[in-house]
């Protein structure tokens, strides 16, 4: 797939594309509705698909003090939207100059000049310019004006509430795995590469792969049965985890921290994919080490038979 900057010349083979605009923070069901419009239009009419994204989040700009919020990273989006059929993912560098760009500016510069655009499709709520001048209906009537036709998917339901981030980010804080797997299409996953840490895992027996949370949303804190995927290898793993600062050693340090199943090998530097499937228990302070390995051999065993994984013989 290719990866695009809206600063860069649009490729002669991609110009006359159907764009799919949005954020696409996690790709979840909603999102899917609006790329899945995309795709089938280009095909309709023998043009390419482009995905296009922001980068950073317009709040981040905006708001840098706020907590870590992110469902997926940029590279997590790329490979989601080309497995959804997009020809290319344009990722909008959001700064000043793009955040000063009026809605005007940005159909008729951006998606027809530099983008060459034959038709966008975004969400019903979708807004955008400078201070969030334009919606779906100033889409519609300045993208006329220069050769681009526009479409606005509804928003989609579940269980009777409409598909959103910010519900899935709340599901996530209340620690409903599942809630945020159905809204997502998947369980949510977080990508990082795996660093040292003090290895006090690995002297209590259970070795773990430290990840830095970066800039993910925090899950509530505590220990989840997940599944790891190593990138470079796809080997396939089961585990428990601690999200959290670790309240019974000092100095308290927030990490992601996997323990796998049956698993001895390095993974040190390597890139992995975590998805957290169930909630066990909120993190806890144990009195002594004792008493916090016991506990971490009843999460292990809790945490195998919700993930269906068969002890090693």
């Amino acid at each position: 797939m290719t990866r695009l900057s809206h600063r860069d010349a649009m490729p002669d083979d991609l110009r006359g594309a159907i764009v799919a605009l949005g954020n696409f923070d996690g790709f979840h069901l909603g999102h899917q509705h609006v790329v899945r419009e995309a795709v089938e239009w280009a095909r309709a009419e023998g043009r390419p698909a482009i995905v296009a994204t922001f980068d950073p989040h317009p709040i981040r700009h905006f708001a840098p003090h706020v907590p870590p919020f992110r469902l997926t990273s940029l590279d997590q989006r790329e490979a989601m939207f080309e497995q959804a059929g997009a020809a290319a993912m344009m990722v909008f560098a959001f700064d000043d100059a793009l955040a000063a760009t009026t809605a005007t500016g940005f159909v008729r510069d951006l998606l027809a000049g530099q983008m060459g655009a034959a038709g966008v499709v975004t969400g019903e709520d979708f807004t955008f310019g400078k201070d969030r001048g334009g919606n779906t209906q100033m889409l519609r009537e300045i993208g006329a004006t220069c050769g681009i036709e526009a479409r606005a998917i509804s928003p989609v339901g579940s269980s009777g509430q409409v598909v959103s981030s910010s519900r899935i980010r709340d599901a996530l804080k209340a620690g409903e795995c599942d809630v945020a797997a159905q809204l997502l299409t998947r369980p949510f996953t977080v990508r990082g590469t795996v660093i040292h840490g003090d290895k006090r895992g690995r002297e209590l027996g259970y070795p773990t792969a430290n990840i830095d949370m970066g800039s993910y949303i925090r899950p509530r804190f505590g220990i989840y049965a997940v599944t790891g995927r190593v990138l470079a290898t796809g080997q396939e793993l089961q585990g428990a985890a601690n999200l959290g600062v670790r309240p019974s050693f000092d100095p308290p340090k927030e990490l992601l921290e996997p323990y796998f199943f049956d698993f001895s090998g390095d993974l040190y530097g390597q890139e992995i994919d975590i998805a957290f499937h169930h909630f066990l228990r909120p993190e806890a302070k144990f009195d002594d080490m004792d008493a916090l390995k016991a506990q971490m051999e009843e999460d292990c065993a809790r945490a195998r038979e919700l993930l269906g994984a068969r002890p090693k013989e």
